[in-house]
């Protein structure tokens, strides 16, 4: 999944010539949207931890993340609050970053990078900031949306991941240090939408670095 959407929006940015702002805020609008209604479903259609088999190596799991990536969380009553803080500060600046190179005319693979970090960025600021006060909770049940229960307060919610592509599960050969013999998943991250637009983000940047920062 995550290699289609790389190609994807490799293709946009190769093939979308001349990236107006008008046309970055389309391609965020569109993948906002899929990344909003994918969560939304899963949160009022699953229970906390159901799993869906589509593929041996690729299952929809649900799951609640309350910090980073592998949920990885900021310790202390205001960790989360600075969390999602520094994500909406940090939005304001890649948004800044978008309209400054669209107005400079960088190159397409900058802008269609930068609207991709951007539309994930935003998108799991949305869980963060409103999820805990418009959903109750998902354990044992399945969410309601718009609860008059719900699960948490603004700036607190939890952001939703589903995607997970276990490829290959068992233990590890027992002459590898450290980790010999020791039982092991790849890939083990499960992530959303708005992880996948980052990561493909970032990835043209790395592997197309010339081309991003090419001026026409």
């Amino acid at each position: 999944m995550e290699r289609f959407f790389f190609f994807f929006f490799y293709f946009c940015a190769t093939k979308i010539y001349k990236m107006s702002l008008r046309k970055a805020y389309l391609l965020i609008f569109i993948l906002l949207l899929v990344d909003q209604v994918s969560k939304i479903y899963i949160k009022t259609n699953f229970i906390l931890g159901e799993e869906v088999e589509v593929f041996k190596w690729f299952k929809i799991l649900f799951i609640e993340n309350e910090g980073m990536a592998w949920g990885v969380q900021i310790p202390g009553a205001y960790g989360k609050l600075f969390l999602t803080l520094f994500r909406i500060a940090a939005v304001g600046g890649i948004g800044y970053w978008l309209w400054d190179s669209v107005k400079k005319k960088s190159s397409d693979y900058l802008i269609v990078a930068i609207s991709l970090i951007l539309v994930g960025a935003f998108g799991n600021i949305i869980d963060s900031v409103f999820y805990g006060v418009i959903f109750d909770d998902s354990q044992q049940q399945l969410a309601t949306l718009f609860s008059d229960q719900p699960y948490g307060t603004w700036f607190h919610g939890k952001v939703v991941d589903m995607f997970y592509f276990p490829f290959w599960h068992g233990n590890l050969p027992s002459w590898l240090p450290i980790w010999g013999g020791k039982e092991f998943t790849f890939f083990n991250a499960i992530f959303n939408v708005a992880d996948m637009a980052i990561s493909t983000g970032v990835g043209i940047l790395i592997f197309f670095n010339k081309k991003a920062f090419h001026h026409d």
